[in-house]
Order: structure tokens, then sequence, then C-alpha cells
């Protein structure tokens, strides 16, 4: 057999269940995986390109499932604010001055961190969602894309930004060799008025997209609309079918035990994203209930500019922690339940398990490699609970996306990293003096 990459004595974690392999070998012809197990089954097959992984650990790449990644030239800016008051204060306003080589310069940095932290896929949503299309093919990352609709009290801005998004989903479905999917993306339920999300709703159905929507983030923005209907966010929703197609829910922190129901029954997609939540200060979101329920549920790190990191190991980390801390018991969620929703159902989330989210022949060569040989991943006596508890963004050695390799040896091969963040500095000094 032939293939263009083999990597050699890694221990290997798949997640499509528990087990590892260790001492195994991985090939890789063209952009999928060939072989996964033993060195001794795999003695006939030949690579121009080998990696000696001896000490490392390799597992599916990272996937972030809610994110703003053009956001990194805001990091830093508007702390310790209530987000009412961040968004309409700071960054909204920022918002309105972005422009395309703004988003672009802010994405290419977000996607240089995403890969230094061993993340392969990652949802996104925001403006000017064709710079950061072109950030991610340039990058040789995976994503899935949504071009952001905020009506804001403007009935003609709802349908310009609807409009831009269906262009957006159409154009862009498949682009970068099939790295990147699109889905449709309604802010939230208190940014986009009733009539405007049904139009949402009838789009996606027409172009059989899925949805990527902000939900039950916080008490505050809500309620107007709730006295009105009577009902919380996730019933008003449900009531205008908002439901019926794949749906991403990032935050999901404001439930009450009827809402988690309609979600479970509705099989909607749940994206936790603890730093970001504590940071705001938006409360914890109850994850394990919904787990319990069936609710598949994934990580997101956020923007950098509410996080304000693109690192999902220190999510994973904190998503697992904050579980024990919130049902006080230690067995909320488990180190490997942690990783799972970093790889495999953060996969599910995005429609894209067929390809990725798991290491097994046949699928897309999506996978990174972590260096074990460090002082606080030694000793291995659980290699999930040191993947979790342990391991840094730092650690990771060499990520491989479609099967092309993006970074070796922590060397970044596909982008100039300086170029890239003096790019993105120059760019948000001038963003913050127009």
């Amino acid at each position: 057999m032939k293939a263009d990459i083999l990597i050699r004595d890694c221990t290997i974690l798949p997640m499509s269940n528990k087990e590892y392999i260790e001492n195994g070998t991985i090939a890789i012809d063209n952009d999928k995986i060939v072989f996964i197990g033993k060195p001794t089954s795999a003695s006939n097959i030949q690579a121009e390109k080998q990696i000696q992984a001896k000490n490392m650990v390799a597992m599916p790449g990272l996937i972030n499932s809610h994110t703003h990644v053009a956001m990194t030239l805001f990091r830093g800016i508007a702390e310790d604010q209530p987000l009412d008051l961040w968004l309409k204060k700071f960054i909204w306003p920022l918002e309105a001055k972005l422009k395309p080589n703004d988003v672009y310069a802010g994405a290419l940095l977000g996607c240089l961190e995403v890969i230094k932290g061993g993340t392969t896929c990652f949802a996104d949503i925001y403006f000017h969602e064709d710079m950061v299309a072109r950030a991610v093919c340039e990058s040789g990352l995976r994503s899935a894309l949504a071009e952001g609709i905020i009506e804001g009290g403007s009935r003609f801005l709802g349908k310009v930004m609807l409009k831009r998004n269906v262009n957006f989903a159409k154009r862009f479905r498949g682009y970068a060799d099939g790295r990147i999917t699109t889905m449709l993306g309604p802010h939230a339920a208190y940014s986009c008025s009733k009539e405007l999300l049904i139009k949402v709703c009838e789009e996606a159905n027409r172009l059989d997209a899925g949805l990527h929507v902000h939900l039950a983030e916080s008490k505050v923005n809500f309620p107007s609309s709730r006295k009105k209907r009577e009902l919380s966010e996730v019933e008003f929703l449900d009531s205008i079918g908002f439901f019926r197609r794949h749906l991403l829910a990032a935050h999901c922190i404001h439930l009450s035990s009827t809402d988690r129901r309609i979600l479970s029954r509705h099989g909607v997609n749940v994206v936790h994203v603890p730093v970001a939540n504590m940071k705001l200060g938006l409360g914890a979101a109850k994850i394990k209930d919904l787990m319990d329920l069936g609710v598949n549920v994934c990580l997101g790190t956020d923007g950098p500019a509410s996080n304000n990191s693109l690192d999902m190991f220190e999510t994973i980390k904190v998503a697992a922690l904050l579980q024990k801390l919130i049902y006080k018991s230690p067995l909320a969620v488990s180190a490997y339940d942690a990783l799972k929703m970093a790889t495999i159902n953060g996969a599910k989330a995005l429609g894209q398990e067929r390809n990725t989210g798991s290491l097994e022949v046949g699928k897309k060569a999506d996978l990174i490699l972590i260096d074990f040989s460090k002082p606080h991943l030694k000793p291995v006596h659980n290699v999930y609970a040191n993947l979790v508890f342990s391991a840094k963004a730092s650690d990771v050695d060499t990520v491989i996306v479609d099967g092309e390799i993006l970074m070796e040896n922590r060397h970044v091969k596909i982008l100039d990293e300086n170029d890239v963040m003096e790019n993105a500095e120059k760019t948000a000094i001038d963003l913050l003096s127009r």
C-alpha cells in the first residue's frame, strides 16, 4: 500500500470509542485516513513523508463550534462590562466601522491562533463573512460559516442582511476544496423580529441549510419580548417552527426544564461556551441536564473579544471543571466526555460526523499530535485526564487538515506568522482611530 504520510509509534485516540492504541501507526493518502492500527499490520505501507511520533498522542483535531474569529482585533477591548453594555456601547459601534479587509486581517490572525492550538475546524458567525472564508481557504482549515443577521429595529436592515446571508451561503458552500460549509446566521431572538426569524427558516428550508444562533445567553435581553408573548426564548422559537432545521445553539444558559425538553425533542445541538460566559458574568449552563436528555453538547470559545482566546484546550478543561462545580459532583462530566464535546460531538453539531471528529479509516485526515514529553504530562496514568486537565495549546506539535500538514514541530507551514500578526496589529490600531 502507498500513502502520502505515515505517522509511527504514537498513542492513538480514535474518539469513536474509549479504546486507544499504543505504539500505533496512521497512514494518510490524499485527504483521507487509509490505515490505523499496530505497526505489524502496516509493514507493507510505503510513504514519502514519515513522521516519527514517539511520546506523542494522535487524536482528532479539535472542533470549536461557536466563535467569531475576526474579533481577534477586539481582544482586550471593553473589559469587565456586562453583556448589554459590552455590546451596545463598545462592540456594536466598533463593528459598524469594520471594513472587509479588517475582517480578513482579524480572521487570518484567528486562523493562525486556531492552528497553533490544535483546532482543525470551527463554526463562525460574523459580518463580511466572505473575508473569513478567504482566510480559512488560505489557512487550510475546515469551517462552517454563517453571515450574521441583525435587525436592530430596522426591518429594511434585516431584509438586506438576510439577502446577504443567503447569497453568501450559496456562493461559499463547498468552497476551499469542500472544506467550507455554510449556514444561516440569525444573531438571536432579541435582535431579530418574529417575521424575520420566520423568513430565515423559510430560506433555510429552501437552501437545505442549518442555522447558527445565540440562544438563552442572557436574562436581560429577551424579557421585553417575553412579557408580550408570555413565553421563554426557547418556547417562542419553538412556536414559530425555528427548531425544525438543523440548529447550532450557542450558550443555552438560562433554560427551564421545559426548555431543555424542547431542545431535546428537536435534536438541537447545544454549544457550551464556559469561558466567555464566566468572563461576562452570564451564568453557567447546566450541561449535564441536557446530556442526560440526550442532547448533543459540543464546545466553543466564543470570540476573542469576550474570551479573550481561541484556546480549545482551556475551554475543554473549564467545561469539565465548571460542571463538577455547579453540580457539586466530580462525576458530572468525565475527561473522556469533555474531550468528546470538542471532537466527535462538534462534528455532529456541524453535520460533519461522516467526515471528521474521530480517527477512522475512510474519514478525512483531520488530526493533531500532542507532545507528551513534557513534565506536566508525565506520568501517563490516564491519557484522557492528562489531555483535559494538564495539556496546553502549546503542547500541540503537528496539525493536519484534509491530509495537508499545516503545522509541524510547532512551525506553521501555510502562513507567515509574523506577517499575519503585524498586519492584524496595524489593522486594529487603524480601526480604533476611525
